[in-house]
């Protein structure tokens, strides 16, 4: 743990304090709409600024690159020059879907037995209440620390960033950082500290059209497409040159993280996936199909980049008749070393307020922590337990909530703290 300095002793009984405060702000948060599609942040945007502003020192602003999809920025200064710490979150959801499979107004914030109902409450409301609860506590003590403590909230992360974090990483100075922390969906108990590349590929075959009756005189591009399918499904053979230090962190990892990722979680942070998620072709059953498309999610392990995957795509389609691809999306896999400061830091201070150790581990969905990392920003995630995430009853455990808006708050004293002349 950090030298136990006054101020953060002050800290730490403000944190407990503050609990009733943090609910209210995810509330808040939660019952206001940012369902994307469509994609309209502003008026959570607004929301946000206005809890910002009533923050003593903090500056704030809005950044849009395509409206309505606006972002906020966020920036507290200490006691004097020094490191820049950054918090990032987004402020789109999964839209609610059907109302009536709920069990409660998805809008409302329920709390029930312990835990917090609504949508968007572990992805990621929750993660931004603990951020923007964490800049109040800091803003208290702001003569203990220096440098700066910079929130983005950014408005496009389930359509992939575009709009939001990678344009203000690439407009807004400040919206870079020495360090960040992402308050995304996760667990207090998993920090995680990189994640996979992806591709995703269009598939597509021709044939020819005949009767159905007479399938001599046709070839059906829904058969080649098959044929294509299997060939790429070998790329999970793939044998995948994993750093020594990212595999220790994933085998070590697995008893805690596997409890809540479910079995198999390591395997997958170790291999290539392919997962097809949409297949299209033909017209009637009596018909030899003349066309035919999927939709493929390829997942890329540490180890393995994108240029070297879709070359092996291109080698396995290459020899089958009727068969075209087109790469669709892309990033590349990226970590930040399981040992740096930033990471060891907010793991202390889980340890400090779980009283047990976290597992550091990949992570094996997507965050807007791989577009910091695309920066040298090293970054780690410590967000809420996600039940339910992007379906009816969306919820966390209100202990989750608590737990991490301390563990922002803390990491963030003692990383600003650690580099502040004493």
């Amino acid at each position: 743990m950090s030298e136990q300095h006054p101020a953060r002793s002050g800290l730490l009984a403000r944190i407990a304090e503050s609990q009733e405060g943090l609910v209210e702000t995810c509330i808040k948060l939660v019952g206001t709409k940012s369902e994307n599609p469509p994609g309209d942040t502003k008026a959570l945007a607004e929301v946000a600024a206005e809890m910002l502003r009533n923050i003593e020192g903090v500056e704030v602003e809005f950044v849009t690159a395509e409206y309505p999809i606006v972002n906020v920025v966020a920036r507290l200064t200490g006691n004097g020059a020094g490191r820049r710490l950054i918090f990032n979150g987004h402020l789109d959801t999964y839209p609610v879907g059907d109302a009536s499979l709920w069990s409660v107004d998805p809008l409302a914030g329920i709390q029930k037995d312990g835990r917090l109902y609504g949508r968007g409450v572990s992805d990621m409301k929750g993660g931004i209440a603990a951020s923007i609860t964490a800049m109040a506590l800091m803003a208290e003590c702001r003569n203990a620390w220096s440098g700066e403590l910079v929130l983005t909230l950014a408005g496009d992360e389930e359509t992939m960033g575009k709009l939001g974090t990678y344009h203000l990483l690439e407009t807004i100075p400040h919206a870079r950082g020495d360090a960040m922390i992402c308050g995304d969906a996760g667990s207090p108990r998993v920090l995680r500290f990189g994640e996979k590349g992806f591709v995703w590929v269009e598939v597509s075959a021709t044939g020819k059209a005949a009767h159905g009756a007479h399938v001599h005189l046709g070839a059906s591009a829904i058969e080649r497409l098959n044929d294509a399918l299997d060939a790429l499904f070998t790329l999970r053979d793939l044998d995948v040159p994993t750093p020594p230090e990212v595999a220790a962190a994933i085998e070590t990892s697995k008893p805690i993280s596997e409890e809540l990722s479910g079995v198999g979680e390591s395997d997958v942070l170790a291999s290539v996936t392919v997962n097809v998620g949409l297949v299209n072709g033909g017209r009637a059953p009596n018909l030899v199909a003349d066309t035919a498309t999927a939709f493929l999610d390829i997942r890329i392990p540490v180890g393995l980049g994108v240029d070297e995957i879709e070359t092996r795509i291109g080698e396995l389609l290459a020899p089958l008749p009727g068969i075209t691809f087109a790469i669709q999306r892309r990033y590349e896999p990226n970590w930040t070393p399981p040992n740096h400061e930033i990471i060891q830091l907010t793991a202390e201070n889980c340890r400090e307020t779980l009283g047990e150790d976290p597992a550091i581990n990949m992570r094996v969905g997507a965050s807007d922590s791989r577009i910091y990392r695309m920066f040298d920003i090293p970054s780690v995630v410590c967000g809420l337990t996600p039940y339910n995430m992007g379906g009816p009853d969306e919820h966390v455990l209100l202990s989750d909530l608590y737990a991490v808006g301390k563990v922002h708050a803390l990491t963030a004293f003692d990383y600003l703290r650690a580099a502040t002349p004493k």
